[in-house]
């Protein structure tokens, strides 16, 4: 089977890099997932990559007094670290691997400039996009969603804990059902907890497919990529 998608936007979650353990990083979930990255990277998928900062920081407390660009600031730096741990397990794996990140780090990693990581696609290597947008009050996802619509990645492949988006949530609730395709009006309008609203409005303004799906089994990650049924799909609204 081929591949459907061949440049993509993959945003994985901080959390989902530290395992059972919450915080920090388990490089045998890392491993897995670098895996299979491997196996699409060699069918001559291209990706872009953006990776959360929650099992390093979780932003701003409730009481704790933090200034709220401060918080967001160690944030970035955060989805700095995250970068730099997956690229390096992705380059021992043999992915040829770029961090740009968008807060200036030029002794650690490359600053993103969106032509250079075009250039960077067209030379056969995965670019890991850190450091958010650069700038305080908007979430990894708008981040990403920002990333999707600048590299002209044909899908915004969301990994995250559950394996689909649900009418309420799945954990709490056994009568909970998973949808299988969305528009990003109706995830505005029911208010469902899949992206925040500035990343819904921007993937839906710039035609931007999102795929939400388990990445507690990585294999998804190219199932996804060859177009089998998985998660749920969101599409533009009307």
């Amino acid at each position: 089977m081929g591949i459907k998608y061949k440049r993509v936007l993959l945003k994985l979650s901080g959390e989902a890099l530290a395992g059972k353990k919450k915080v920090g990083l388990d490089y045998d979930i890392i491993g897995d997932i670098c895996d299979v990255i491997k196996e699409c990277y060699d069918l001559g998928v291209e990706f872009g990559i953006v990776i959360g900062g929650g099992n390093f920081w979780r932003g701003r407390s409730s009481g704790d007094g933090m200034d709220r660009v401060r918080a967001d600031q160690i944030g970035m730096l955060a989805t700095v670290m995250n970068s730099l741990a997956v690229a390096d397990v992705l380059e021992q794996k043999g992915v040829v691997t770029r961090v740009a990140t968008a807060v200036s780090i030029q002794t650690v990693a490359e600053t993103y400039i969106r032509n250079r990581v075009i250039r960077h696609f067209e030379k056969g290597r995965a670019v890991i996009m850190a450091g958010g947008t650069g700038s305080p009050f908007f979430s990894t996802d708008s981040a990403a969603a920002l990333r999707a619509t600048e590299i002209k990645a044909e899908i915004f492949l969301k990994a995250t804990m559950v394996d689909g988006v649900y009418n309420k949530d799945p954990k709490k609730f056994n009568d909970a059902v998973r949808y299988e395709k969305l528009t990003y009006g109706e995830i505005l309008e029911q208010r469902l907890n899949v992206i925040d609203s500035t990343a819904a409005t921007m993937c839906n303004d710039n035609n931007m497919k999102l795929l939400v799906f388990d990445l507690s089994q990585p294999e998804n990650i190219k199932k996804a990529i060859l177009g089998e049924n998985i998660g749920t799909l969101v599409s533009v609204s009307g």
